[in-house]
């Protein structure tokens, strides 16, 4: 299913964020890429953060002459618990796919190869697991990426043998981070490339502090007491129960303190629902503890709007492959507590933009530390914001594919 309706973007748009001229040099190196032809696949066109990323980052390649389309697989909620095991999997949870769960993988996507998706172009970009056995009914002679957006530093051997096997005809592999790359990924090129926010996408630009009020009291939040904010989907990986846990410790300190837990709730995470009902049975009935979802209508200005109304941030997961939330509280100017995993530990400096803890315990102390020195949650809040326009704004990015592009075209290996 191609994804239609997608924003006009330009890219001298951003001009006020750059330097004279840096965007310029990003048009002229994507002119002699301008003959071909781009698809990006995923799983899903709402929630989650590779959703978001091509929305802005599709638009963006087709305004410097890069013909791109975005495609979207279908699955049965079967189908997306198999690749969620696949996900854990690949993450290091000892879970086994049973010759069931590989079949139907399998047959999907060879199903949405066949009668769903166009795959036209010359260059197809797969990004995670859901879709990546599509190479295998397709015509090879076009250049084909895997995205992957998990760390897979120590996956769990069987399943990533299976994952391997299926990229084995792949030209390149993308990664966060040159440690989630595995060793004996099959790929001729395996780059690195951290993802990136779009500053002014809803969820980014800048908010009178009118309508963040508004938007607050609709959700029954005051905006005069502390704000402690997890924005992340609902599962073990991203530990909900510890940020609640932060919270309980802080409140005891500081009574008046508030914790909301937002998310998306993503089409192609059955898990996340089971997950979201756990999280809701243990915060209880504590009424400054708010579970927002988009099923209470809250959307990307309404997350705009908490994270720039939010006192501390907190990223508490146990497995991280980057954690855009982070980003987009860095890039909102607030200090970020995380624990020091994967992508968190890129974007947050201990100490300079927020702070690393490993425990609840840790984690409140900090909080408690920020809330009573604003001094210092300004200075970190500049910093965050410093370090986002120098490494992960989507136009940078941008500047990474083309330089890949470029490199498979050229066959530079």
């Amino acid at each position: 299913m191609k994804v239609e309706r997608l924003p006009s973007k330009n890219i001298l748009d951003y001009s006020a964020y750059y330097k004279v001229g840096f965007l310029e040099e990003i048009i002229s190196k994507a002119e002699k890429l301008r003959s071909y032809t781009y698809t990006h696949v995923n799983s899903t066109s709402l929630g989650g953060g590779v959703a978001e990323i091509l929305y802005s980052l599709v638009p963006l390649m087709n305004s410097v002459g890069l013909k791109t389309i975005w495609e979207v697989i279908r699955g049965s909620n079967e189908f997306f618990r198999v690749t969620k095991k696949i996900h854990n999997a690949l993450q290091g949870a000892e879970i086994d796919l049973t010759s069931d769960d590989k079949k139907l993988y399998l047959e999907t996507n060879e199903r949405n190869a066949r009668e769903e998706l166009e795959l036209g172009s010359d260059n197809i970009i797969i990004h995670d697991p859901q879709p990546l056995p599509l190479r295998m009914f397709k015509d090879n002679s076009r250049r084909w990426v895997w995205r992957c957006h998990i760390d897979l530093s120590s996956p769990y051997k069987p399943v990533w043998e299976f994952i391997a096997s299926l990229l084995r005809g792949y030209d390149a592999s993308i990664f966060h981070l040159k440690e989630y790359i595995h060793p004996e990924t099959p790929t001729p090129i395996r780059y690195v490339m951290p993802p990136s926010i779009d500053p002014l996408s809803p969820k980014n630009i800048e908010l009178p502090r009118e309508r963040v009020i508004r938007i607050l009291e609709r959700y029954n939040i005051d905006p005069e007491r502390p704000i402690l904010l997890q924005v992340a989907r609902f599962d073990p990986w991203k530990d909900p129960f510890a940020a609640i846990d932060t919270y309980r410790l802080v409140k005891k300190k500081i009574p008046g303190t508030q914790l909301l837990l937002v998310t998306a709730m993503a089409t192609d995470d059955p898990e996340g629902w089971e997950y979201y009902e756990k999280t809701a049975r243990y915060a209880g009935l504590d009424e400054n503890i708010h579970l927002l979802t988009n099923l209470k209508g809250v959307g990307h200005i309404e997350v705009n709007a908490f994270q720039r109304a939010s006192t501390v941030v907190l990223q508490l997961s146990r497995r991280e492959g980057f954690g855009l939330a982070v980003t987009e509280a860095l890039w909102k100017m607030k200090p970020v507590i995380v624990r020091p995993r994967g992508g968190l530990k890129l974007q947050v400096v201990d100490g300079v933009n927020g702070f690393y803890a490993e425990t609840p315990m840790e984690a409140a102390e900090k909080t408690i530390y920020l809330i009573k020195h604003p001094e210092i949650r300004e200075k970190m809040g500049a910093a965050g914001r410093r370090i986002v326009l120098e490494n992960f704004t989507i136009i940078k990015h941008l500047e990474r594919y083309i330089e890949l592009f470029d490199k498979l075209h050229r066959g530079s290996y």
